[in-house]
């Protein structure tokens, strides 16, 4: 590649994380509105709660698109993922309540995820912090091995839960992200998401030859006391 080309492809790289960057800050913003005005509360239908912030979404930061369908997941369905689809719950005091929204800002893929306990269980507390944590220690990983690929990331996010006391919630652990819709491949079912045994390096240029950007999912969940927390946001940014 000449010195122009590859100056050429330097900015564009660059101009793409400032987007995703952008749309990631976003729904950090509208995460912290939710917080904010106190909508997570004991009382509400996860439905209603989905409206609130999608108007919340609306009103305050112009977001009027999501990619993905907007979750919100209280108590017992906080140990279901994305696929299930449960039926409409109450939020009651003590729940663990998580979010997973995918906003589209401009032409540009968010996807957030955070939990939030309404009450004071320390164990449910503790359930938010390790799924934080373990989030880093992913991101952590992926900055220091080059050669990392997917199936070992979901391995060694996978094995955090265990050793702190959890299982892990889901199939996958993470995704592509990108310019909206992003990018999908024919045949084999998945192979772009971070899943066990997938030999895919997340590093891995994508079929135009430019960088893929990937979502960190972690789901952690205790399965005998029902309950589970959710985060997720960009890994590769």
């Amino acid at each position: 590649m000449s010195h122009d080309g590859q100056l050429q492809f330097e900015n564009m790289k660059q101009d793409v994380e400032q987007a995703l960057l952008s749309a990631q800050h976003k729904a950090e913003q509208l995460f912290q509105l939710v917080v904010d005005e106190g909508l997570i509360r004991a009382g509400l239908l996860e439905s209603e709660l989905s409206k609130q912030i999608y108007a919340l979404a609306s009103a305050r930061i112009g977001v009027r698109r999501h990619w993905h369908k907007r979750i919100v997941r209280a108590g017992p369905n906080s140990v279901l993922g994305y696929y299930a689809d449960p039926p409409d719950r109450r939020i009651e005091e003590d729940d663990c309540v998580y979010l997973d929204f995918g906003p589209v800002s401009g032409e540009w893929e968010a996807d957030f995820g955070r939990t939030y306990v309404v009450g004071n269980d320390p164990r449910k507390h503790q359930l938010v912090a390790d799924i934080e944590s373990a989030f880093r220690a992913g991101k952590a990983l992926y900055l220091r091995e080059p050669d990392l690929t997917t199936g070992a990331l979901y391995d060694f996010v996978s094995g955090l839960a265990v050793e702190r006391g959890w299982d892990f919630g889901a199939p996958t652990a993470g995704h592509l992200i990108g310019h909206f819709p992003h990018e999908t491949m024919p045949g084999e079912p998945r192979p772009l998401s971070i899943r066990p045994g997938n030999t895919l390096r997340l590093r891995e240029p994508d079929a135009h030859g430019e960088p893929r950007h990937w979502i960190l999912e972690i789901h952690f969940v205790d399965r005998d006391h029902a309950f589970g927390g959710f985060f997720e946001e960009l890994l590769t940014v």
